[in-house]
């Protein structure tokens, strides 16, 4: 006689999406491009300062391009979860002023 039952076990696969090599918290630069443009600095912080309460805007760091035309700007923030870098990322990325967070 043949047992024609089978189990089907589940086993649990991490998803990659939600594991970190970062440790929380910690500090974490992100850099943010755009036009140069008068309150392009000042947007920038603001966004930081809504997701990091301790943010220290003197800590900016800001760099021309080449033709003078874009800026970079990196700012630190302490990352205390991955929401909170995504929900940052989020929106600054979705800035009209933002061409790139890297």
């Amino acid at each position: 006689m043949t047992d024609n039952t089978t189990t089907t076990e589940t086993t649990s696969i991490p998803d990659p999406r939600k594991e970190s090599l970062i440790e929380y918290p910690s500090q974490f630069p992100i850099k943010v491009m755009g036009a140069k443009a008068d309150g392009f600095v000042h947007a920038i912080t603001q966004i930081a300062e809504r997701f990091d309460p301790t943010f220290d805007a003197t800590t900016v760091e800001l760099r021309d391009s080449k033709a003078g035309n874009y800026l970079g700007v990196t700012i630190t923030v302490t990352a205390t979860s991955r929401e909170q870098l995504d929900d940052l990322y989020r929106a600054l990325s979705s800035h009209p002023m933002v061409k790139v967070v890297l």
